[in-house]
């Protein structure tokens, strides 16, 4: 009966704080659930699909192994990278290859970065925001209260208690929201770090593969 008491007898701004707060709630824990089953994926395609594709005899076969493991895109778009070829007539084509290689592999790399990392932002602010929301409506609740029993001109500890005790609920509920949303932004940080640092390897690994293959010389062209 406390909310049900303070939502009708709170004004307009007191109803969109509460409002706010369910939403930001909502939001988060919605980005919880998801990027927890997304970077569990995530980490589960990178542990099968990367010695799938070292193991496999030629980069064509490699190609259909990452495809088969790589279900969240996460490696096949570095692989593709890799094997892209600069147009010609352009800045790009006229740098070395390996240089060439470097920066496609680079700005792949940063695209699933982005993908892994969508919604950490709104994750940080909600953690940041949501206490001070909390706490203005505690403090516009109490505003609110007050100004009520003013006008009853009934003044009594029971009559300031209830409503007083009502409008710190908001305090509470703006922890509510901020706590889950920090905890998860700092786990989701560890968990998108650790694949960050194996794309980078694999990154790294492919584009040593690549120059490789470059250099080594074709049948037919070794000289005695």
């Amino acid at each position: 009966m406390g909310l049900v008491h303070f939502w009708s007898e709170g004004d307009a701004i007191t109803r969109l704080v509460a409002a706010l707060l369910l939403l930001m709630s909502v939001s988060a824990w919605v980005l919880i659930l998801w990027k927890s089953w997304l970077l569990r994926r995530v980490r589960a395609d990178l542990a099968r699909a990367v010695p799938a594709f070292w193991a496999a005899p030629d980069l064509a076969t490699a190609r259909t192994q990452l495809q088969t493991f790589d279900r969240e895109a996460a490696l096949v778009p570095l692989l593709d990278a890799g094997l892209q070829s600069a147009r010609g007539g352009t800045l790009e084509a006229a740098g070395a290859r390996a240089s060439q290689l470097t920066r496609r592999l680079r700005d792949a790399l940063h695209g699933v970065l982005m993908q892994l990392q969508f919604g950490q932002v709104l994750l940080a602010s909600i953690g940041a925001t949501a206490p001070f929301i909390g706490l203005f409506g505690t403090v516009w609740g109490i505003y609110h209260a007050l100004l009520g029993i003013a006008a009853a001109g009934n003044l009594s500890i029971d009559r300031i208690s209830g409503p007083v005790g009502e409008a710190l609920v908001m305090t509470a509920a703006g922890l509510a929201v901020a706590i889950p949303a920090v905890l998860a932004y700092n786990v989701f940080g560890k968990l998108v770090g650790a694949c960050e640092a194996e794309l980078e390897g694999f990154a790294h690994d492919l584009r040593e593969m690549l120059l490789d293959d470059a250099s080594a010389p074709r049948p037919g062209t070794e000289r005695g």
